[in-house]
């Protein structure tokens, strides 16, 4: 089973002073997606980066980039993150007028799409998608800021979404972000989640030993 699970290390937790050195560790450390955050103060109440600081940082690394929208409108921002270089790119259907339509723009620019549900969004807003969305990410926190604590009761979201899957016969990724550690990475997986974003835990537990954190997220 552990060979199934897929680590991605969120960057809102590295340090932002060096984040190109980050980015080359991570790849160093065994990471499998590169998690990038962009939040527009707006749809979330805090601001990061935008496409130009990951047009940068894609020479340094051949990892898929794992880029989480939380940017409302979204439409008009799907082909400059494409052109940066994500790879997948993950939207909130709360932040678009026509999620059909935002799925489509995403794969004219041939990329991976993703739908994130936050805590209190309905699987319903998603159920009509899943045969044209390539992950399901659930926040386990309210997306905003990193160092969140763990919201254990959307595990029964991710078992309902995983059960939906099995039953249509639907292969995708099932991410979960939002306070993941060495405890509870475990519950996430037993949930059906094959993907572990994680930023503080990895960051900073054992000294920062990224490569040992990774493992750990991976075989716990």
């Amino acid at each position: 089973m552990t060979d199934l699970i897929k680590i991605s290390p969120s960057i809102l937790s590295a340090n932002f002073s060096k984040l190109g050195e980050e980015i080359i560790s991570l790849d160093k450390a065994g990471a499998d997606y590169i998690h990038v955050d962009v939040m527009d103060g707006h749809f979330v109440p805090n601001i990061t980066i935008g496409p130009e600081v990951i047009k940068k940082l894609r020479p340094l690394t051949k990892k898929i980039f794992d880029v989480h929208l939380m940017i409302s409108p979204v439409d008009k921002y799907i082909e400059a993150f494409s052109k940066a270089g994500a790879d997948i790119i993950t939207f909130h259907p709360e932040a678009t007028e026509n999620t059909s339509k935002t799925i489509d723009l995403i794969k004219k620019q041939q990329k991976k799409v993703g739908v994130s549900l936050k805590p209190k969004s309905s699987i319903n807003l998603i159920k009509d998608h899943l045969n044209d969305i390539d992950l399901i990410l659930i926040m386990s926190v309210e997306p905003g800021f990193g160092g969140q604590k763990f919201m254990p009761e959307v595990l029964e979201k991710l078992k309902d979404i995983k059960k939906i899957l099995s039953e249509k016969k639907l292969k995708m990724d099932l991410e979960i972000d939002g306070g993941i550690n060495f405890e509870n990475c475990k519950l996430a997986k037993d949930a059906g989640a094959n993907v572990l974003v994680s930023g503080s835990t990895i960051f900073k537990e054992n000294s920062g030993n990224l490569k040992k954190n990774i493992s750990l997220l991976r075989s716990n």
